[in-house]
């Protein structure tokens, strides 16, 4: 049996069909539901193996970014959230999905601190293709990812920041699952364009303690083809791309794989 995939959609969201078409590539049948659906009770958390947070500006980013999602989300389904991971349910939240995330508490965890994710050091929107590299955090996303993979980004909020004992606490308890990394592989160390976001330690992603949780703020639901690489016309087409293997390593995990 296939499990299913809740992806979740808001006014603003738009990259919830990209999202759909990677857990449907990746062997899992998928629902778009509204998060009025989940509040008055007609879509339930509860009957779906996998929840996505998509990406996307979700109410406009009034306040600041994914501010108002995360305000009625813990106000009505913080603890349908936290049933879910409870029963071993994967979560993914893909930038705004990740500051969503950040700002329910749902990640990093209380046993690390708060953070954020705050305004770009160039206070500009950046939307461009960046290296990540895997960190080998104990996350079910990307079991077996060795090597740096290519995705693109596009946020204006995407500096993940928090006081140097989280950070240290972050690093000790291996829960940095991505870094901001150059073409070599090697870390940006906060070097423009390839830390994006002057994010510190060039985290670009992370996980909780349990490793069920992906908050990112790069988009692998927009690199699922070959043909999606920018310059595949120049330097081959893979086969697949780099961001498949993300959602392929939720779905085997929940049929036990």
């Amino acid at each position: 049996m296939r499990p299913r995939a809740l992806v979740l959609k808001v006014a603003g969201t738009n990259c919830d069909l990209e999202t759909c078409r990677a857990f449907e590539i990746a062997g899992a049948d998928w629902d778009l539901v509204h998060i009025n659906e989940l509040i008055d009770g007609s879509k339930k958390i509860a009957d779906y193996n996998i929840i996505a947070l998509p990406g996307g500006f979700s109410y406009g980013d009034d306040i600041s970014a994914a501010r108002v999602l995360a305000t009625k989300i813990k106000a009505h389904l913080l603890g349908d959230f936290r049933a879910a991971l409870d029963r071993g349910v994967p979560m993914i939240g893909i930038c705004n999905g990740f500051q969503v995330l950040v700002k329910t508490g749902l990640l990093p965890g209380k046993d690390v601190g708060p953070a954020t994710l705050f305004f770009n050091d160039s206070y500009k929107f950046e939307d461009r293709w960046i290296w990540l590299r895997p960190e080998g955090a104990n996350c079910i996303f990307t079991r077996g990812l060795q090597e740096p993979i290519y995705l693109p980004v596009a946020h204006m909020e995407g500096k993940y920041v928090a006081e140097d004992e989280n950070l240290e606490a972050l690093d000790e308890k291996k829960r940095v699952v991505f870094r901001y990394a150059n073409d070599d592989g090697d870390v940006a160390c906060g070097k423009f364009p390839e830390n994006p976001n002057g994010s510190l330690r060039d985290i670009a992603g992370i996980t909780d303690e349990s490793g069920l949780i992906l908050g990112l703020m790069p988009h692998p639901e927009r690199h699922l083809d070959g043909t999606n690489h920018p310059r595949w016309t120049r330097e081959g087409v893979k086969r697949e791309g780099d961001g498949i293997a993300l959602f392929r390593n939720a779905v085997k995990f929940t049929i036990g794989g």
